[in-house]
């Protein structure tokens, strides 16, 4: 560690970057340390002119650094990609203790990722947490809601009923043909972009959108792993629209957000990955640092609330901001949201006739895109929420902590659901999963446990958890239970089938051809597991313990977004389309 203080030029030094000067001359600042940090990041840069920087789970980078006149150049690198050798420019600032860096040219993507828009702050120094506040706008006291019973049909919420996928009595065709029509009901338009799936109660089928003001805008869909922001921040509607599930004309479309998106997100996503949910009095529309928005059935507006910033993204470099996409749930008068951001993590409860806060429960988290989900067993309810640190179950009514569980994967977003025993079971148990390597767990936990479940090391069962693995969990799509068998299928398309009792293999399977990806969960119905590929081609699979693939049918556009089930049709939301596919009837 150096003894001396450091100015400007000494500090560029310490960090091994080209600067470029930023406006007047300033006087030096003081750092009280060569040693910097920056989330997961240390580096450390030598007065004898090398460096190294590194962090866990990335290769390290060490080399040496000159600085010239207002500018330090960092030179000879070593890293895996040969693209880390060559010498890399970064613009620097300097806000009292702080070191903001970003990109002048660095062909070198790995480094980049770490550095380009990154803030370093002395070792052990805590980055400051901004004060969230939570907002409520709309009437002071709306008048009480009348009970709406669950009509037939009804899908409520991101993947329907308790979050299952499951929708019997479809009757849904196993080919359709979006060229020729056979067995599209109807097709229509959607603007902009979004990820969220459509929601659906009696006659109206609830979806959001957000359209940019640029021309041009689109996702990177596919298997990659770049984890770069996508540079559209002009001004956005953020829609949410009610279409008549018969016709597919619009009922009515509300602008719930007008104005320049407060976070970025991720090449991949969208400013709309998170689902509508309703309980056919309310519909509820989340669009992360926009908002929570809510209507009644007819497109009246009922209530704001307005939660603060919302920046999920990376958990080891924060710079990096991916959007949300959990998705609210309504139980009980409840609305619930899971917010795991990069600084403040929490769960929410806010009352689904007011938007007033009911409870608010912070938690130690990273970010996570998995939606709640509320289950109901022998055990009582419990709100269970995947996520990164640990799984946690909550009491729904209070936002108590129940019980944890340590193993998860870094990046969390497949939703929990509960996997009964036998069809309409209370017995069963909660399946969980994540896809981030090296863990990639499942895990079979029993309702009503208490307590850390946490799994020694080498374990793989307890008296609370039936059972688990690593190296097979999804990373995106939400595995399915149908029939007694648990579906996963991953981001690559490998299709395996477990008994859910014991996490025994049944069979595993490619879906599709290598190269194709997969970001929505498969649905289920009268004996097939629809299963959509970002391509567009929705695979349609015997259920049972052989792979017997049926039918591959081609939507001819990206499809990103979970199917909806609902009085035999399904209902797809592509990357420009909303189409309703079922069997015509007979004129």
């Amino acid at each position: 560690m150096l003894k001396r203080s450091i100015g400007i030029g000494a500090v560029a030094g310490t960090l091994g970057f080209t600067v470029a000067a930023l406006g007047a001359q300033q006087p030096p600042a003081q750092l009280p340390s060569a040693n910097l940090q920056y989330a997961a990041f240390k580096t450390r840069f030598a007065p004898d002119g090398t460096f190294k920087l590194e962090g866990i789970g990335w290769p390290p980078f060490s080399g040496t650094w000159k600085s010239e006149r207002d500018e330090v150049t960092l030179l000879t690198t070593g890293g895996p990609p040969d693209t880390c050798a060559a010498p890399a420019r970064y613009r620097f600032q300097i806000d009292k203790t702080r070191v903001k860096l970003a990109v002048v040219a660095d062909d070198c993507v790995l480094r980049r990722m770490i550095l380009n828009e990154s803030t370093w702050l002395p070792e052990g120094e805590a980055a400051p947490i901004p004060e969230r506040r939570i907002v409520r706008s709309g009437p002071p006291r709306p008048p009480a809601l009348p009970k709406a019973a669950a009509p037939k049909g009804s899908w409520p919420s991101f993947r329907g009923p308790d979050a299952s996928g499951v929708a019997d009595g479809q009757n849904l065709p196993d080919r359709w043909d979006v060229k020729t029509g056979e067995n599209i009901l109807w097709r229509i338009p959607i603007p902009g972009l979004a990820h969220s799936s459509p929601v659906v109660w009696g006659e109206r089928l609830f979806v959001t959108s957000a359209i940019s003001s640029k021309p041009g805008a689109t996702f990177k869909p596919g298997l990659y792993g770049d984890g770069d922001a996508s540079d559209d921040s002009s001004p956005h509607k953020f829609m949410l629209y009610a279409v008549d599930k018969r016709t597919g004309k619009i009922a009515w479309e509300r602008v719930a957000f007008e104005g320049p998106p407060r976070n970025k997100r991720h090449i991949k996503s969208t400013y709309a990955s998170a689902s509508p949910a309703t309980d056919g009095r309310v519909v509820v529309a989340w669009f992360g640092s926009q908002g929570v928005h809510a209507y009644d059935v007819t497109g009246k507006p009922l209530w704001q609330v307005d939660i603060g910033t919302v920046d999920m993204g990376a958990y080891d470099i924060p710079s990096f901001e991916w959007g949300p996409a959990s998705s609210p749930i309504i139980w009980n008068d409840l609305v619930l949201l899971q917010v795991d951001t990069q600084t403040d993590s929490f769960l929410l409860a806010l009352d689904v006739a007011t938007g007033e806060t009911v409870w608010k429960t912070d938690r130690a988290e990273l970010p996570s895109w998995g939606t709640p989900t509320v289950i109901t067993t022998t055990a009582g309810d419990e709100l269970v929420t995947n996520a990164s640190n640990y799984i946690r179950g909550y009491d729904p009514r209070t936002g108590k902590e129940l019980w944890r569980l340590g193993g998860s994967s870094k990046i969390s977003a497949p939703t929990p659901f509960f996997a009964p025993a036998a069809p309409g079971s209370p017995d069963g148990l909660i399946i969980l999963t994540s896809g981030r390597r090296p863990e990639q767990p499942i895990f079979a936990v029993r309702p009503g446990a208490r307590g850390d479940l946490s799994l020694p090391k080498g374990e793989t069962s307890s008296p609370a958890v039936a059972w688990s693995k690593t190296g097979r969990g999804a990373y995106m799509p939400t595995p399915i239970l149908y029939d007694s068998i648990l579906y996963v299928i991953a981001n690559n398309g490998v299709f395996d089938a477990y008994d859910p009792k014991t996490g025994a293999e049944i069979y595993r399977q490619r879906a599709e051809p290598v190269g194709s990806g997969f970001s929505a969960s498969p649905v289920a119905a009268d004996g097939r597991i629809y299963l959509s590929s970002e391509d567009g081609d929705i695979i349609v699979v015997a259920a049972g313990r052989e792979f017997k693939p049926i039918a591959v049918n081609a939507m001819g556009d990206l499809v990103m977004a979970t199917p909806a089930l609902s009085d035999g049709v399904m209902y797809v939301r592509s990357a420009s389309s909303l189409t309703a596919i079922g069997r015509k009837k007979a004129k």
